[in-house]
Protein backbone atom coordinates (compact mmCIF):
# COMPACT_ATOMS: atom_id res chain seq x y z
CA UNK A 1 0.00 0.00 0.00
CA UNK A 2 1.35 3.42 -0.95
CA UNK A 3 1.36 6.41 1.37
CA UNK A 4 -1.37 7.96 -0.77
CA UNK A 5 -3.66 4.95 -0.29
CA UNK A 6 -2.94 4.75 3.41
CA UNK A 7 -3.92 8.40 3.86
CA UNK A 8 -6.99 8.45 1.67
CA UNK A 9 -8.43 5.07 0.75
CA UNK A 10 -8.59 6.47 -2.79
CA UNK A 11 -8.13 4.62 -6.05
CA UNK A 12 -7.28 5.94 -9.51
CA UNK A 13 -9.61 5.45 -12.49
CA UNK A 14 -8.29 6.14 -16.00
CA UNK A 15 -10.69 6.00 -18.97
CA UNK A 16 -8.88 5.34 -22.24
CA UNK A 17 -9.89 5.23 -25.89
CA UNK A 18 -7.15 4.63 -28.48
CA UNK A 19 -4.35 5.80 -26.21
CA UNK A 20 -1.59 3.35 -27.13
CA UNK A 21 1.00 6.13 -27.37
CA UNK A 22 0.44 7.51 -23.88
CA UNK A 23 -1.43 5.02 -21.70
CA UNK A 24 1.57 3.01 -20.46
CA UNK A 25 3.37 6.09 -19.15
CA UNK A 26 0.12 7.39 -17.62
CA UNK A 27 -0.57 4.10 -15.83
CA UNK A 28 3.01 3.79 -14.59
CA UNK A 29 2.89 7.39 -13.36
CA UNK A 30 -0.32 6.64 -11.45
CA UNK A 31 1.08 3.41 -9.99
CA UNK A 32 4.01 5.35 -8.56
CA UNK A 33 1.54 7.20 -6.35
CA UNK A 34 -1.28 4.70 -5.86
CA UNK A 35 -1.03 0.93 -5.88
CA UNK A 36 -4.63 0.47 -7.04
CA UNK A 37 -5.20 1.77 -10.56
CA UNK A 38 -8.18 0.87 -12.74
CA UNK A 39 -7.87 1.42 -16.49
CA UNK A 40 -11.10 1.27 -18.47
CA UNK A 41 -10.38 0.56 -22.14
CA UNK A 42 -13.43 1.92 -23.91
CA UNK A 43 -13.36 -0.37 -26.94
CA UNK A 44 -10.02 0.85 -28.33
CA UNK A 45 -9.15 -0.27 -31.85
CA UNK A 46 -5.40 0.24 -31.40
CA UNK A 47 -2.86 -1.28 -28.99
CA UNK A 48 -4.10 0.40 -25.82
CA UNK A 49 -4.74 -2.89 -24.04
CA UNK A 50 -1.46 -4.46 -25.13
CA UNK A 51 0.49 -1.44 -23.93
CA UNK A 52 -0.48 -2.08 -20.31
CA UNK A 53 -0.92 -5.86 -20.41
CA UNK A 54 2.05 -6.51 -18.11
CA UNK A 55 1.34 -3.73 -15.61
CA UNK A 56 -0.27 -4.42 -12.20
CA UNK A 57 -3.42 -2.46 -13.00
CA UNK A 58 -6.99 -3.67 -13.01
CA UNK A 59 -8.36 -3.57 -16.53
CA UNK A 60 -11.94 -3.24 -17.69
CA UNK A 61 -12.54 -3.67 -21.40
CA UNK A 62 -15.57 -2.55 -23.41
CA UNK A 63 -16.13 -4.57 -26.57
CA UNK A 64 -17.12 -1.39 -28.43
CA UNK A 65 -16.79 2.30 -27.50
CA UNK A 66 -19.46 3.27 -24.98
CA UNK A 67 -18.30 6.85 -24.28
CA UNK A 68 -16.35 8.45 -21.49
CA UNK A 69 -19.33 8.51 -19.12
CA UNK A 70 -19.78 4.76 -19.32
CA UNK A 71 -16.04 4.21 -18.90
CA UNK A 72 -15.96 6.38 -15.79
CA UNK A 73 -19.07 4.79 -14.33
CA UNK A 74 -17.68 1.28 -14.77
CA UNK A 75 -14.42 2.37 -13.17
CA UNK A 76 -16.30 4.05 -10.31
CA UNK A 77 -18.43 0.97 -9.74
CA UNK A 78 -15.38 -1.28 -9.55
CA UNK A 79 -13.58 1.10 -7.20
CA UNK A 80 -16.54 1.03 -4.81
CA UNK A 81 -16.66 -2.76 -5.01
CA UNK A 82 -13.01 -2.77 -3.94
CA UNK A 83 -13.79 -0.54 -0.97
CA UNK A 84 -12.57 2.86 -2.17
CA UNK A 85 -13.45 5.85 0.01
CA UNK A 86 -12.97 8.16 -2.97
CA UNK A 87 -11.82 8.11 -6.58
CA UNK A 88 -9.11 10.05 -8.37
CA UNK A 89 -9.46 10.38 -12.14
CA UNK A 90 -6.93 11.05 -14.88
CA UNK A 91 -7.34 11.14 -18.64
CA UNK A 92 -5.43 8.52 -20.61
CA UNK A 93 -3.74 10.90 -23.06
CA UNK A 94 -0.91 12.06 -20.78
CA UNK A 95 -2.34 15.51 -20.17
CA UNK A 96 -2.24 15.04 -16.39
CA UNK A 97 0.63 14.30 -14.04
CA UNK A 98 0.08 11.80 -11.24
CA UNK A 99 2.49 13.87 -9.16
CA UNK A 100 -0.46 16.23 -8.62
CA UNK A 101 -2.65 13.52 -7.09
CA UNK A 102 -1.30 14.00 -3.54
CA UNK A 103 -2.04 17.74 -3.90
CA UNK A 104 -5.67 16.96 -4.79
CA UNK A 105 -5.91 14.68 -1.78
CA UNK A 106 -4.41 17.32 0.49
CA UNK A 107 -7.11 19.74 -0.67
CA UNK A 108 -9.76 17.05 -0.10
CA UNK A 109 -8.51 16.61 3.46
CA UNK A 110 -8.63 20.36 4.13
CA UNK A 111 -12.03 20.78 2.42
CA UNK A 112 -14.04 17.64 3.25
CA UNK A 113 -17.01 16.56 1.17
CA UNK A 114 -15.92 18.53 -1.88
CA UNK A 115 -15.01 17.54 -5.39
CA UNK A 116 -11.43 18.63 -6.05
CA UNK A 117 -10.63 19.72 -9.60
CA UNK A 118 -7.12 19.77 -11.01
CA UNK A 119 -7.60 23.11 -12.78
CA UNK A 120 -5.32 23.77 -15.76
CA UNK A 121 -4.38 27.26 -14.62
CA UNK A 122 -0.63 26.94 -15.06
CA UNK A 123 0.79 27.32 -18.56
CA UNK A 124 -2.61 28.11 -20.03
CA UNK A 125 -0.95 29.56 -23.13
CA UNK A 126 -0.19 25.96 -24.12
CA UNK A 127 -3.91 25.20 -24.39
CA UNK A 128 -5.16 25.21 -28.01
CA UNK A 129 -7.24 28.31 -28.68
CA UNK A 130 -10.46 26.47 -29.55
CA UNK A 131 -10.20 24.45 -26.34
CA UNK A 132 -9.62 27.59 -24.29
CA UNK A 133 -12.73 29.20 -25.78
CA UNK A 134 -14.83 26.08 -25.25
CA UNK A 135 -13.66 25.70 -21.66
CA UNK A 136 -14.53 29.32 -20.85
CA UNK A 137 -18.03 28.88 -22.23
CA UNK A 138 -18.55 25.65 -20.32
CA UNK A 139 -17.25 27.23 -17.10
CA UNK A 140 -19.83 30.03 -17.38
CA UNK A 141 -22.79 27.68 -17.80
CA UNK A 142 -21.63 25.13 -15.23
CA UNK A 143 -20.94 27.88 -12.69
CA UNK A 144 -24.43 29.32 -13.25
CA UNK A 145 -26.07 25.95 -12.74
CA UNK A 146 -23.95 25.26 -9.64
CA UNK A 147 -24.60 28.69 -8.16
CA UNK A 148 -20.88 29.18 -7.57
CA UNK A 149 -17.83 29.92 -9.69
CA UNK A 150 -16.09 26.75 -10.87
CA UNK A 151 -12.50 26.85 -12.13
CA UNK A 152 -11.90 24.53 -15.12
CA UNK A 153 -15.14 22.59 -15.12
CA UNK A 154 -13.91 20.42 -18.01
CA UNK A 155 -10.72 19.10 -16.43
CA UNK A 156 -10.60 15.31 -16.22
CA UNK A 157 -8.20 15.23 -13.28
CA UNK A 158 -10.36 15.22 -10.17
CA UNK A 159 -10.93 13.75 -6.75
CA UNK A 160 -14.47 12.56 -6.01
CA UNK A 161 -15.51 11.76 -2.44
CA UNK A 162 -17.52 8.57 -2.10
CA UNK A 163 -20.85 10.42 -1.97
CA UNK A 164 -20.10 12.06 -5.34
CA UNK A 165 -19.04 8.72 -6.84
CA UNK A 166 -22.30 7.10 -5.74
CA UNK A 167 -24.21 10.07 -7.20
CA UNK A 168 -22.34 9.79 -10.52
CA UNK A 169 -23.47 6.20 -10.91
CA UNK A 170 -27.10 7.39 -10.99
CA UNK A 171 -26.69 10.05 -13.69
CA UNK A 172 -28.20 9.43 -17.14
CA UNK A 173 -26.18 11.63 -19.50
CA UNK A 174 -23.15 10.46 -21.46
CA UNK A 175 -20.18 11.99 -23.23
CA UNK A 176 -18.55 15.11 -21.83
CA UNK A 177 -21.94 16.24 -20.49
CA UNK A 178 -21.54 13.63 -17.75
CA UNK A 179 -18.62 15.31 -15.97
CA UNK A 180 -20.43 18.66 -15.99
CA UNK A 181 -23.59 17.05 -14.68
CA UNK A 182 -21.70 15.50 -11.77
CA UNK A 183 -20.63 18.98 -10.63
CA UNK A 184 -24.16 20.37 -10.96
CA UNK A 185 -25.94 17.51 -9.23
CA UNK A 186 -23.30 17.42 -6.49
CA UNK A 187 -23.74 21.17 -5.90
CA UNK A 188 -27.50 20.63 -5.50
CA UNK A 189 -26.69 18.21 -2.70
CA UNK A 190 -24.23 20.48 -0.94
CA UNK A 191 -21.07 18.95 -2.43
CA UNK A 192 -19.20 21.99 -3.72
CA UNK A 193 -15.91 22.19 -5.63
CA UNK A 194 -12.42 23.36 -4.84
CA UNK A 195 -9.67 23.64 -7.44
CA UNK A 196 -5.95 22.98 -7.30
CA UNK A 197 -3.83 24.59 -10.05
CA UNK A 198 -2.07 22.10 -12.32
CA UNK A 199 -0.02 22.46 -15.48
CA UNK A 200 -1.76 22.34 -18.85
CA UNK A 201 0.27 19.71 -20.73
CA UNK A 202 -0.18 19.32 -24.48
CA UNK A 203 2.49 17.23 -26.22
CA UNK A 204 3.31 18.09 -29.83
CA UNK A 205 2.57 14.52 -30.93
CA UNK A 206 -0.67 14.17 -29.00
CA UNK A 207 -3.61 12.52 -30.67
CA UNK A 208 -6.60 14.63 -31.66
CA UNK A 209 -8.69 15.47 -28.62
CA UNK A 210 -11.92 13.54 -28.09
CA UNK A 211 -13.35 16.82 -26.76
CA UNK A 212 -14.92 18.78 -29.63
CA UNK A 213 -15.46 22.33 -28.32
CA UNK A 214 -18.44 23.30 -30.49
CA UNK A 215 -20.24 19.96 -30.33
CA UNK A 216 -19.61 19.17 -26.68
CA UNK A 217 -20.10 22.67 -25.29
CA UNK A 218 -23.38 22.84 -27.24
CA UNK A 219 -24.50 19.63 -25.56
CA UNK A 220 -23.41 20.85 -22.14
CA UNK A 221 -25.19 24.18 -22.71
CA UNK A 222 -28.35 22.41 -23.85
CA UNK A 223 -28.41 20.21 -20.76
CA UNK A 224 -27.87 23.18 -18.44
CA UNK A 225 -30.29 25.49 -20.28
CA UNK A 226 -33.09 22.96 -19.80
CA UNK A 227 -32.28 22.77 -16.10
CA UNK A 228 -32.28 26.55 -15.78
CA UNK A 229 -35.56 26.92 -17.65
CA UNK A 230 -37.20 24.47 -15.26
CA UNK A 231 -35.75 26.45 -12.34
CA UNK A 232 -36.98 29.80 -13.64
CA UNK A 233 -33.44 30.64 -14.79
CA UNK A 234 -32.24 30.71 -11.16
CA UNK A 235 -31.10 34.37 -11.18
CA UNK A 236 -29.69 34.03 -7.66
CA UNK A 237 -27.35 31.30 -8.91
CA UNK A 238 -26.24 33.48 -11.80
CA UNK A 239 -25.54 36.32 -9.36
CA UNK A 240 -23.40 34.08 -7.17
CA UNK A 241 -21.54 32.71 -10.19
CA UNK A 242 -20.77 36.20 -11.50
CA UNK A 243 -19.84 37.83 -8.21
CA UNK A 244 -18.01 35.07 -6.38
CA UNK A 245 -14.42 33.98 -6.90
CA UNK A 246 -13.69 30.31 -7.51
CA UNK A 247 -12.12 28.60 -4.52
CA UNK A 248 -8.58 27.77 -5.62
CA UNK A 249 -5.95 26.44 -3.21
CA UNK A 250 -2.33 26.35 -4.25
CA UNK A 251 0.31 24.64 -2.17
CA UNK A 252 3.04 24.73 -4.81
Amino acid sequence: MTELEARSGAMVVIPALNEERAIRAVAQDALAHCGKVIVVDDGSSDGTGAAIADLPVERIRHATPQGKASALQDGFRRALELGADGVLTMDGDGQHSAADLPRLLAAAKNFPNRIVIGARLKGRDATPGKNRFGNRQADFWVSWACGARVADSQSGQRYYPRAAVELALRLPHGGFVFESEILIEAARRGIATVSVPILARYADDRRASHFKPFRDVSRITGMIAWRLIRAGFAPHKLWHALTQTALVVDDA
